[in-house]
């Protein structure tokens, strides 16, 4: 049974987050598919980058095409445009022409000179702190139609809730990833404090407090005196229980 064309972005989406090793790996592949799927709509060469922001302010993480980066990191350095405008009101918003667009000279010059003659900022928010922008940039003036417009929306909605999840993914490995690094210190301190309880024949308090000592004295934090400790007597790194 064939896909209905509603579905096919939402399935190209999650195979490339299935393939994908990080977040800006999807949306680069995202910022493609974008590209590719509103490209056939104009019936012209559409290009497209992502722009991210997560309680900071917005940046450039992605794109179709290196051009594609640059042309949104010329936005960015100005501050202000049609995909931060779409970022911020949550909006759509459309430059049929940056020849005659009053909005944003500075910017609408840049991309004129970069052979840029219209773009598109659509909006998506994925949680609430983080917002993600598409920026779809044209060469032809008023090629951003109803219908390619339209076309663009719906990619946008059909990519939500992938991207939604691909964030939270991204998050919960790096939160994965600092639980692993702080498992690691305490096993190492853990350790340090029971070699030198036995060299010492002390309490643990006692091991601990030889420890934060070296560690004010050597001006290293805790965690790297007592690694140093184990790996001098074991000629190894400290591992914890879930290494494999």
């Amino acid at each position: 049974m064939s896909s209905s064309p509603e579905k096919e972005p939402i399935q190209e989406l999650q195979s490339i987050l299935v393939g994908a090793e990080n977040v800006v790996e999807f949306l680069t592949g995202l910022a493609g598919l974008a590209a590719a799927s509103v490209s056939e709509a104009a019936g012209d060469h559409i290009e497209c980058a992502v722009t991210l922001r997560l309680r900071r302010k917005p940046t450039t993480v992605a794109g179709s095409s290196q051009r594609a980066v640059e042309l949104d990191e010329v936005e960015q350095a100005v501050g202000d445009g049609p995909c931060i405008k779409a970022m911020r009101e949550m909006s759509p918003v459309i430059v049929d022409d940056v020849t005659t667009d009053p909005r944003w000279p500075a910017l609408n010059r840049k991309l004129a000179e970069a052979n840029i003659r219209s773009s598109l900022g659509v909006p998506l928010e994925i949680s609430s702190e983080g917002r993600v922008a598409l920026n779809f940039f044209a060469s032809k003036p008023g090629v951003f139609t109803a219908g390619v417009y339209e076309k663009a929306l719906g990619f946008a909605a059909a990519a939500h809730n992938t991207l939604h999840l691909s964030v939270r993914l991204d998050t919960a490995q790096s939160r994965a990833d600092n639980l692993e690094a702080a498992m690691e210190s305490r096993t190492a301190i853990n350790l340090a404090c029971g070699v030198i309880m036995a060299q010492n024949r002390c309490s643990q308090a006692e091991a601990m407090d030889i420890l934060t000592k070296v560690s004010s004295n050597r001006n290293q934090k805790l965690r790297d005196v007592a690694a140093e400790l184990i790996e001098q007597l074991t000629g190894d790194r400290v591992k914890t229980h879930f290494d494999a």
